[in-house]
């Protein structure tokens, strides 16, 4: 069977949401898993517009909180495939927080997560391979065989010496 080639733009998302009171701490913040699970919820939306497929979060990277994010504030969510592997692909998303009566707009956070791709049955099925376009979507496409070898390693899936690609960022020849 051949698998699909497909451009990131094909898996890009954007997702908005208003921070309500329920969504906060008692200073008036987002409270951090709410984010949370509203980016893997846009990255999930992500990853099945690339798969076609049913898929589930096998990994969530370091995720930065560069700001708080206030009561009344508006969350943009952007989230694109990255990278195709096998049975995986990892998804890209950029949090952006947005004052609407002020007009300010700040990113506030960005991560990196990975789903793998299931059938009806919930056993695994190839992903179609992603082609990047631009210049940033190479150089994401380039960078997440790193960040899959260290994903790898942290889980214990991976030796250190198996991760070339992570070793020839520190040696020189």
């Amino acid at each position: 069977m051949t698998t699909k080639v497909k451009s990131p733009k094909q898996s890009f998302t954007i997702m908005n949401e208003l921070v309500l009171p329920n969504d906060t701490n008692t200073l008036n913040n987002l409270m951090e898993g709410r984010l949370l699970h509203w980016m893997d919820i846009a990255a999930a939306i992500s990853a099945q517009k690339h798969c076609n497929k049913i898929v589930v979060t096998a990994s969530v990277d370091n995720v930065s909180f560069q700001q708080p994010i206030k009561l009344g504030d508006v969350i943009t969510i952007e989230a694109k495939v990255t990278r195709a592997f096998n049975t995986s692909v990892e998804v890209r998303l950029d949090v952006w927080a947005e004052n609407i009566p002020s007009g300010s707009r700040s990113k506030s956070n960005e991560a990196y997560y990975t789903f793998v791709a299931l059938d009806q049955s919930g056993k695994t099925v190839p992903v179609p391979q992603l082609l990047p376009e631009s210049k940033e979507e190479t150089e994401l496409f380039e960078g997440a065989l790193r960040r899959r070898q260290l994903r790898l390693i942290l889980s214990g899936k991976m030796q250190p010496n198996d991760a070339l690609e992570l070793k020839a960022l520190f040696t020189k020849d």
